[in-house]
């Protein structure tokens, strides 16, 4: 997925592979392939490279990594809010999640059961 998503962004903010690597603080003479073999899920860059990467891109590092569309798109979605409109958001999330509870919600999740107290 992460390979999938780099090449996504990177694409989506006009950047080549090299002048990202470079942005990101991959030396200059390996730039470009690096950013290649990680494009092409032949390597994973570590997570502090992909923090770096993430910030350039305009996008929260989770987002490389989350497997599901739809939740990645929520991700993206709610970092580029301003703060002031992140906790309505939250707020209504809550009431619907409330209102309709997952039946498999791991234990511990955080996420109320019908009949649990917590």
């Amino acid at each position: 997925m992460l390979a999938h998503r780099l090449k996504q962004a990177r694409l989506r903010a006009g950047l080549s592979q090299e002048k990202l690597g470079k942005l990101a603080g991959i030396d200059p003479m390996s730039a470009s392939a690096r950013m290649n073999q990680y494009e092409r899920g032949k390597h994973s860059p570590d997570y502090q490279l992909m923090c770096r990467v993430a910030e350039i891109l305009n996008m929260p590092v989770s987002w490389f990594y989350t497997a599901d569309d739809e939740q990645a798109r929520l991700q993206e979605i709610f970092y580029h809010l301003e703060a002031n409109t992140r906790r309505p958001l939250l707020t209504q999330a809550e009431a619907l999640i409330a209102a309709n509870p997952p039946s498999n919600a791991p234990a511990g999740s955080g996420v109320s059961q019908p009949g649990s107290t917590n």
